[in-house]
């Protein structure tokens, strides 16, 4: 038998997931529940998945899938079928659309701002930054936030958070994260040139920056952006 905060959260949980498709953070539920702390929520979830009602999806924050209801829930009632006028053929059902559940949400690396003078290395592991992973493909991801306009022309603005497919590698024309000298973490388009390395901006204020091959690491291409508004 569950106590009167356990059905409290699982029935705020299933109602979330049925309005939104995304399961509520710790602090919803802690405000929801007017619990005093996110450790209350903690408990109150072990409780629940111990007990066979809820699960976690691993290694994905934010992700709780409702396995059972207790017993007395009350089902919301189904949509009565629709009246068909005469002489007009039903359209067959479609097939459920398969979709990347709205609750897949991934905490990459958040390594900080692209400044000069401060190397990713030198970021790692601060932070971490929630990203829904349908916008993130195979590979292995991290974050920056942007800092500067020398990419405005590409759409990439100050504040942004810019994520990052780790590489090595890329091709002509594509937007990295570039490590200069060993010391300068900056974002723009490659070009190859001459036998040199060219990082173009996409802001025309901007000149390109050319550099020798030795002096130019690729660590990751952009993969999609993240923008706050406040």
């Amino acid at each position: 038998m569950l106590t009167r905060k356990q059905h409290e959260l699982i029935s705020f949980i299933q109602n979330r997931l049925e309005e939104s498709g995304i399961s509520p953070s710790f602090e919803e539920m802690k405000e929801a529940l007017d619990l005093k702390s996110k450790s209350g929520v903690h408990r109150l979830i072990s409780a629940l998945e111990e007990r066979g009602f809820i699960r976690r999806l691993p290694n994905r924050a934010r992700a709780l899938e409702v396995i059972r209801q207790p017993e007395g829930a009350v089902a919301k009632p189904a949509r009565p079928a629709p009246v068909l006028a005469e002489n007009v053929t039903p359209l067959r059902p479609q097939a459920p659309m398969t979709r990347t559940p709205a609750n897949d949400v991934i905490e990459l690396p958040l390594h900080g701002r692209i400044a000069a003078g401060m190397p990713i290395e030198a970021l790692e592991g601060q932070s971490t930054l929630p990203v829904p992973a349908a916008l993130l493909g195979a590979g292995e991801h991290y974050a920056l936030e942007v800092s500067g306009d020398s990419m405005v022309e590409a759409g990439i603005l100050d504040g942004d958070f810019a994520l990052v497919r780790r590489t090595n590698t890329a091709r002509d024309g594509e937007i990295v994260v570039a490590l200069v000298r060993g010391e300068e973490a900056t974002l723009k388009y490659l070009r190859r040139e001459d036998g040199m390395v060219r990082l173009d901006p996409a802001n025309a204020a901007y000149e390109p920056q050319i550099y020798r091959p030795g002096e130019v690491e690729v660590q990751g291409k952009l993969a999609g952006l993240l923008r706050r508004y406040h």
